[in-house]
């Protein structure tokens, strides 16, 4: 049983082994007070976010059938971490913003990081495993063990839903992951100017949950290739959903006629996709084009009237029906004309883009604004998955072991996803970043206290989220879940 308590007045250290340093540090002077500080806090960890992990993990049961996955070929016998405390320890690590393996080095004695893989934070017998441990991990991935996770991976993301969707929205893009070694399958990609990896990522577009995760060589994908990913996705999906409506929706990498063929051949999903210009749609267009430099001369002719600002732009949105030859049917595509107005550095400027798509209820405005725009929120979720849980840390050698890496920060993300959504969802963190939550809500400096038949966690008195961390207490363990409470020594 683990009870979290406020303290103000600092009791003595609780483990009988601790050996702290006696030397004092010595700081400026305040207020006429001497500064001194001294290693003699006891057991103390600032990382109390493991905790709030571990509690998300048992509610949503994510990371159990991904350790069942990982095929573990160790001698039992000299086994000392299981499969599922390296899994629970390396995500946590990465989700808690530790996004490398050798940060196990330093946190494996953590009591926090301890407690939450299902061990005594203080005994001095159960430290979690260092890094080279975890090395051995990435390194001992087969390609079978990548797709099990990701197929369970999926199913946790279908279990999500307590009963089948009418309809969901896949919105998948591609991404740059910066390689400076030698990693394998690195390759360099001239639109980036630089040499990496192209993982695709899948997103559901309404709930911002992970899908998938794939790992890439660098080069441009091919239509085959996005093809073969998103058919396996959809031979999951239809599995489960038989009856859901499925958009699949993305810029201009997917359009492309095998991904046309395979919505076409499910019968009741859609798409959605950017299409780049060519002279055959730029003739299509050119009447709209003519029409919105027309208007935007009327409307600058106006504003300069009654003396406002210029017209920066005007558009205007049409349709018309296309193929490709390489398409396999006739494809509505809708036209946003744009035009630029001149300023002093630039003159008028066309900027006619097109989508593509087998949509037939929306207008051609409705289609392009809030269909297909809304896509750019998959580039945000990217972002958080990168740039706050280090997903490009992908530093291997071996690009199976970079895959796994890519996974492990998958994890990570779905753990903060649905920390948002189960426990955060009524707050000022609703729609937090990862980072965000991580600063405000994780690193909490907090004393931990062992006894014989319990465990108690101490913060501060002047903690500034205690009424959120008291919320979110409720919602993740409410009091069915919890024993009944003891009064605090």
């Amino acid at each position: 049983m683990i009870i979290i308590n406020y303290f103000v007045k600092m009791p003595e250290s609780t483990s009988p082994n601790s050996n702290f340093a006696t030397e004092q540090l010595c700081f400026p002077s305040v207020a006429g007070y001497t500064v001194r500080a001294e290693f003699t806090g006891g057991e103390i960890s600032s990382d109390f976010g493991a905790v709030l992990l571990s509690a998300i993990d048992q509610r949503i049961g994510l990371l159990t059938p991904i350790a069942k996955a990982i095929k573990d070929y160790r001698h039992q016998s000299y086994v000392t971490h299981s499969m599922l405390d390296l899994l629970k320890q390396r995500v946590f690590q990465v989700a808690s913003g530790y996004e490398d393996g050798n940060d196990a080095n330093t946190l494996r004695r953590d009591p926090l990081f301890k407690m939450a893989i299902g061990r005594s934070p203080l005994d001095s017998d159960n430290n979690l495993a260092s890094g080279s441990t975890h090395c051995r991990l990435e390194n001992s991935l087969t390609t079978r063990d990548v797709y099990r996770i990701s197929q369970a991976m999926m199913e946790q993301f279908i279990a999500g839903y307590s009963e089948p969707p009418k309809s969901i929205i896949l919105d998948m893009d591609h991404t740059e992951d910066a390689t400076h070694g030698q990693q394998e399958l690195s390759f360099y990609n001239g639109y980036y100017d630089s040499h990496c990896y192209l993982p695709l990522l899948v997103f559901e577009g309404t709930t911002g949950a992970l899908v998938a995760a794939v790992l890439r060589p660098g080069k441009r994908p091919t239509g085959a290739e996005n093809a073969m990913i998103m058919k396996r996705i959809l031979k999951k999906l239809r599995k489960h959903w038989p009856q859901t409506n499925i958009l699949l929706r993305g810029d201009g990498h997917f359009s492309n006629p095998e991904l046309m063929e395979l919505v076409f051949a499910d019968g009741n999903a859609n798409f959605i996709f950017g299409l780049g210009g060519n002279p055959v749609l730029l003739k299509q267009a050119e009447d709209l084009m003519q029409q919105t430099r027309n208007k935007l001369a009327k409307q600058q002719e106006l504003a300069k009237s009654k003396n406002e600002h210029s017209v920066e732009s005007a558009r205007v949105f049409g349709e018309f029906e296309y193929a490709a030859k390489t398409w396999p049917k006739v494809c509505r595509v809708v036209v946003k004309a744009e035009v630029l107005a001149p300023n002093e550095n630039m003159p008028p400027k066309d900027n006619a883009r097109f989508i593509v798509t087998n949509l037939t209820n929306h207008t051609p405005q409705e289609l392009y604004e809030k269909e297909y725009c809304a896509r750019g929120q998959a580039e945000n979720l990217i972002k958080q998955i990168k740039n706050d849980l280090k997903s490009d840390r992908t530093s291997a050698h071996s690009f199976v072991a970079n895959c796994g890496r890519l996974l492990f920060a998958a994890m990570a993300y779905i753990l903060h996803q649905q920390l948002r959504i189960l426990g955060l969802h009524d707050t000022t963190l609703a729609t937090a970043q990862p980072k965000t939550v991580i600063l405000n809500l994780f690193k909490i400096t907090t004393r931990i206290k062992q006894y014989k038949d319990r465990v108690l966690l101490q913060l501060p008195n002047a903690c500034p989220v205690k009424e959120l961390l008291a919320h979110l207490c409720q919602t993740l363990c409410p009091p069915t879940r919890r024993h009944k409470k003891l009064a605090s020594p």
